[in-house]
């Protein structure tokens, strides 16, 4: 009886061990691929690899992987693709792979000792490659990139010892050739970032910067590093783009939030600036400039550049006296900037002062030789200042070069009832009193005519024969073509206010 259930039981298990390979079978043949598959999966991988098609051929590779995860030349392959796609952290885990199951893979050892070398692990290289030594004594790449393991390891421990020092130029020059060896280790990079920060040369250190963002995983720290080296140098889209990234990383980050919404302030107000200019709303741009000052007092690009705006704008806005002072501090502040005395050169001509509005166009020509604007702008203050040396029709009525025709017109009748002939009696007076009536009459007729006005402006003077080439009404020129003393009557001119 108790055989008989033995027998019993031993068949019921017999039947079940049967059952679970057959379903083991069956599931491998649903879950997993064949040989065949597996096979063309590496094949289609190679192929478009060799075509440079690299995404592709990447997910042949992983299909591979998953189909046989016993195979290390599978693991290797796909580490061949990453590393081709320049992603050399994700091609360690296959390598690693590909050495655990078979520890003899001397290619395996040497392509990760390789990686870790660039990474600066020279730990982890050195070993590597003193495992390939091991079983391969005369692998000469082996040995030659265990000497640059060796090297590096005494280069990062000199470039550390004079950091320590304070000697930033020295450690630079040590660490160029350490990032030589090792392109991939962010370390290296932000300490000699560091040492241009430290020797004034921020542009070398974002330079540095920018890779180590790629190199080390959730790197907020150089966002927000690069964030602030652009903003000190007055580039505040670039500013905003890094702390925008960091806050990518995390939303929270109170450093990266707080940057954030510093440089959002100062960008938005910056860029409302300019579109007033450009809108030639001037006063508007003069009040947001006055905001970025206030906004950012600690940062001297910004108030070196809302001065010179602010210059710009008081000269579109035809005000000289306060346009040549601003100018002037803007100057101080940036003495090479040709924008700053191109502007206060205008400002000086509106003020009529045409020898001090040739010495700044010429001191920003001596800067910038090529500019055409500068060119033309020294020409045209050279002929305003060789007119004001014969006929100023503006001070001729005593007025400023921003008056209207209205203004323009109420000087000319002033002045004409002051400086009419009849109002002399002495001949020498009279004579006078003609002279300075006929300039008071043709400052008039240029300065209400439009077309006359802008040849003036740009230095032409439009009654003076020379300036026409030949043309003109002659000698001082009476405006209405005829000249009235000639004859010696009577002249009666009324004046309506």
């Amino acid at each position: 009886m108790e055989s008989g259930r033995r027998k019993g039981l031993s068949g019921v298990l017999s039947s079940l061990s049967l059952l679970c390979v057959i379903l083991d079978l069956q599931l491998d043949g649903v879950l997993g691929a064949t040989h065949v598959e597996i096979e063309q999966h590496l094949e289609m991988g190679r192929k478009l690899l060799a075509a440079g098609q690299l995404a592709e051929a990447l997910s042949h590779y992983h299909s591979a992987v998953e189909g046989d995860s016993k195979n290390y030349l599978t693991y290797y392959k796909r580490a061949a693709v990453f590393l081709a796609m320049g992603k050399s952290k994700s091609a360690l885990p296959d390598l690693t792979r590909a050495i655990q199951l078979k520890p003899d893979f001397l290619a395996a050892r040497l392509q990760r000792g390789n990686i870790f070398l660039k990474q600066g692990n020279t730990q982890e290289a050195r070993e590597d490659f003193e495992a390939v030594l091991q079983r391969s004594p005369d692998q000469d790449e082996a040995r030659n990139q265990l000497m640059r393991a060796n090297e590096l390891e005494e280069l990062q421990e000199e470039a550390h010892a004079a950091h320590h020092r304070g000697d930033y130029s020295t450690t630079i020059t040590v660490l160029d050739r350490v990032v030589e060896l090792s392109p991939w280790d962010p370390e290296s990079r932000e300490l000699r970032a560091e040492c241009y920060i430290r020797l004034g040369d921020p542009r070398k250190a974002i330079q540095d910067l920018t890779p180590t963002t790629r190199l080390r995983n959730d790197n907020r720290g150089a966002f927000l590093k690069l964030s602030t080296l652009h903003y000190d140098l007055g580039e505040h889209q670039e500013s905003l783009g890094h702390v925008r990234e960091c806050l990518k990383l995390d939303q929270d980050d109170k450093e990266c939030l707080s940057r954030y919404k510093q440089v959002k302030k100062l960008s938005k107000q910056l860029d409302s600036a300019e579109e007033h200019i450009q809108e030639e709303r001037y006063q508007d741009a003069i009040d947001k400039y006055e905001s970025v000052m206030r906004t950012e007092p600690n940062v001297l690009y910004y108030t070196n550049k809302a001065k010179e705006r602010i210059c710009f704008c008081l000269v579109k806005n035809k005000m000289p006296a306060m346009a040549i002072d601003i100018c002037s501090e803007a100057h101080q502040r940036d003495p090479r900037n040709i924008n700053i005395l191109r502007d206060r050169a205008e400002a000086f001509i509106l003020n009529q002062d045409y020898e001090k509005a040739v010495e700044d166009y010429q001191e920003a020509r001596e800067f910038d030789m090529e500019n055409n604007e500068i060119r033309e702008g020294l020409e045209r203050a050279q002929k305003l200042l060789k007119l004001s040396r014969k006929r100023d029709y503006y001070k001729i009525l005593g007025v400023n070069r921003s008056a209207n025709k209205q203004e323009i017109i109420k000087a000319y009748r002033k002045l004409a009832q002051q400086w009419h002939p009849d109002n002399f009696r002495e001949e020498s007076e009279k004579k006078e009193a003609e002279k300075r009536f006929i300039d008071i009459a043709s400052a008039k007729e240029v300065l209400t005519d439009p077309e006359m006005r802008q040849k003036f402006d740009s230095g032409e003077d439009p009654l003076d024969p020379e300036s026409q080439q030949g043309g003109g009404q002659g000698g001082q020129g009476w405006p209405f073509h005829f000249n009235p003393f000639e004859s010696g009557g009577n002249y009666h001119f009324k004046f309506h206010h």
